[in-house]
Order: structure tokens, then sequence, then C-alpha cells
């Protein structure tokens, strides 16, 4: 068969519509920007041969990893970067059917790398993993944590037999201690649930410039002291001695604390944490 000459250029490109992973300190970015993305079932891809129109072609991948393609049949693409695919069918169109082919490949739609994130994100969905991605990436990514997230990231990975195993990240270690052994490596088929916090309130009234309904976080309940600076503090009559919190336990019963602040604010006495639907109650003093 008599062989076309074209000259031989190989360009790599990805999707400008595929995810863009901000960076992170003490993670590189070179897998990214390197093309180092490894196809996949189920990825789109577009294949061309400059000056070939009837080899273009848009194609997905299918479970078995393969793709059929104009004059070769089925070719085996999976764990190929996409430089790699070009190279692979620049010598496989070279062996029979043309000279020097020009092939690039562009990955449309990353498919077969995928984690889900859920719960209290602001972008809940699937993000797809090019490279290497750690949990602060891919939370990140789906818009980061939303006000109503718990204490708790966890993370569903599928094991060999089977089962789910649940890996536990302490939101506060991750987020704010920037703890290196919570920033985990994200596989491809995990699921990333970010817990979602009940709203609870506190009630404060009596000699507190703003008195009224606090909503606070479950699981980020206040102490007496934090409740009373987040409601503007005490008045200038406010009778700090005797703070009343009246408590109501799941049986109906009541129960009633009598708290000297002057003692918490002195460091005598330890901050008393409130809990969900406590009343708070603050009287006059008289002189």
């Amino acid at each position: 068969m008599r062989k076309i000459a074209i000259p031989v250029i190989v360009t790599i490109y990805l999707c400008a519509f595929a995810l863009s992973v901000p960076s992170v300190p003490g993670q590189e970015g070179q897998e990214v920007l390197g093309g180092g993305y490894r196809i996949g079932a189920r990825d789109l891809i577009e294949i061309r041969v400059f000056g070939q129109e009837k080899l273009n072609t848009t194609v997905r991948v299918t479970e078995q990893g393969k793709i059929t393609y104009p004059m070769l049949g089925e070719v085996s693409v999976e764990g190929l970067t996409a430089s790699e695919l070009e190279r692979r069918l620049v010598q496989l169109l070279s062996k029979d059917y043309l000279l020097n082919p020009e092939v690039s490949v562009r990955i449309l739609e990353f498919q077969s790398k995928q984690v889900s994130v859920l719960g209290a994100v602001a972008k809940q969905g699937f993000i797809e993993l090019i490279g290497r991605q750690t949990l602060l990436r891919v939370i990140t990514a789906a818009g980061g944590l939303m006000r109503d997230a718990g204490k708790e990231i966890i993370v569903f990975r599928q094991q060999p037999d089977g089962t789910s195993l649940p890996l536990r990240i302490v939101v506060d270690d991750l987020m704010q201690r920037g703890d290196p052994k919570s920033n985990i490596i994200i596989e491809p088929g995990d699921t990333v649930m970010v817990q979602v916090d009940k709203s609870v309130p506190i009630y404060i009234s009596g000699e507190i410039r703003n008195p009224g309904v606090l909503q606070v976080l479950k699981s980020r309940l206040p102490t007496l002291t934090q409740a009373i600076a987040q409601t503007g503090g005490f008045t200038d009559q406010a009778r700090k001695g005797k703070v009343i919190v009246t408590r109501r336990d799941d049986r109906g019963n009541i129960k009633k604390f009598e708290i000297d602040v002057t003692r918490i604010q002195s460091g005598k006495d330890k901050d008393f944490l409130l809990e969900e639907n406590d009343a708070v109650f603050v009287s006059k003093t008289w002189f």
C-alpha cells in the first residue's frame, strides 16, 4: 500500500474546560500541567490527523479501556496519557497506512477518574481527578466548605472485596491546623461527605445588649461567656455574679444553674458549656 508523506508533529492538548485545580502549598502540579492524566473508561477523546479528514473522530473509551478507530479497529488506550496515545497512533498508522502522520489527541471529558463530593460544600457533584489530588484540593474545587459544615469529613473508599472503608478527617485539623496527615490523597471512586451540621437555638434574655435567640451549630455549642459576647455583652446594670441558665432534659425535667460569670472571667472557675435550647437570663443589679 502506498503511504502518504506527512511531517511528524505531535501536540498534546488538554480540554479547556477540564477542571482547574487551585495550587495548594506543598503539592506539586506538574502532573496536571504536563498532561499526566491517564485515560480510562468512559473518557471522551478527540483524535485528529492532519490532512486526513476521514481519520478525525471523537470517541468514548469503552468499559474495557478500548476505542474503535478507522482502519485500525480496536485500540487499547486505558492507562495512556494523551501524548502516549498520540505516539501509539503514529506508530500504528505508520506501519501500514501513512507516512509520518501528524496526530493530535485531546481529552474532552474526564469520566474515568471522578470523586463525588457531597454535604456541606458550595458545589455538590462530581470532581475530575486530574493528576494527584488531595482532600483539600478536592474541597476547594467543590467551592469550599459551607458555614453549616460539621466537625468531620468522611471519605468512603471502596475496598477490593466490595466493602466501603470510611476515613474520618477532623475539619479543624485539615482547615485550621494544616495537619498534613489529614490532607489525604483522594482516589478515583472515593465519595467525600462533608457532614452537615444542625443549627440550634440558645435563648438569651435580661441585661444583655442584644437579647434574643442565638442560632449556633450543634457541633460548636458556645460557652456561657462566648454566648454573652456574641449577643453584645452585658449591660452596665447586669448582675454578673448570678446568671441563670435553665435547661430542659429529654424527659421534660427542668434544671437551673446559677453561674458567677465574674469568677469565670477572673479564671477561678471554668466556663460553662451551653446546650441546645438553653435559656440564659441575666438579671439587673439594683446597687
